[in-house]
């Protein structure tokens, strides 16, 4: 079982079953397709590294999205007196970098933005706004929402 440079194959497909050879390129391709991107967020100035094969972590509001990345993977408690399901603005950042790749507000989203004290062209509610992975994104929480993270608010 050497690796055959000519077909690019680690095991040899006579000695493989078919359910086997399908299962190895499938996992391969996965591998090969999942990508990382960085979020940032500030001014805690914490990075944290996403990988986009996976889908949750363990957070709230849409799965991927800013929230439930902050929440499962940065540690970092944003309100979200609604749960998540963009029924308030608390959650209200504020996608500095990378906005062009994360996905189009809902109507409902935008409603609730409205109500968002200073919100601007860059303003997500961050449990609705989900990054491809494209590109590394930067987050600002407000002031006003920032208290609240500090004071560990729920």
């Amino acid at each position: 079982m050497r690796f055959s440079p000519r077909k690019n194959d680690f095991f040899p497909r006579e000695r493989l079953t078919t359910e086997a050879c399908k299962f190895l390129e499938r996992g391969i391709k996965r591998m090969s397709m999942a990508k990382t991107y960085k979020v940032t967020f500030m001014p805690q100035n914490k990075t944290v590294e996403v990988d986009t094969s996976k889908s949750g972590f363990d957070g709230v509001g849409e799965p991927g999205s800013l929230l439930d990345i902050a929440i499962g993977l940065a540690g970092i408690d944003i309100e979200h007196s609604c749960g998540g399901v963009a029924a308030c603005a608390t959650c209200h950042v504020y996608v500095e970098q990378g906005l062009e790749t994360c996905n189009e507000a809902t109507d409902q989203e935008l409603d609730m933005i409205d109500n968002a004290p200073a919100s601007n062209l860059k303003s997500r509610l961050s449990c609705q706004c989900v990054p491809s992975g494209e590109k590394d994104v930067v987050v600002t929480i407000p002031d006003w929402n920032r208290n609240i993270v500090k004071e560990g608010h729920h």
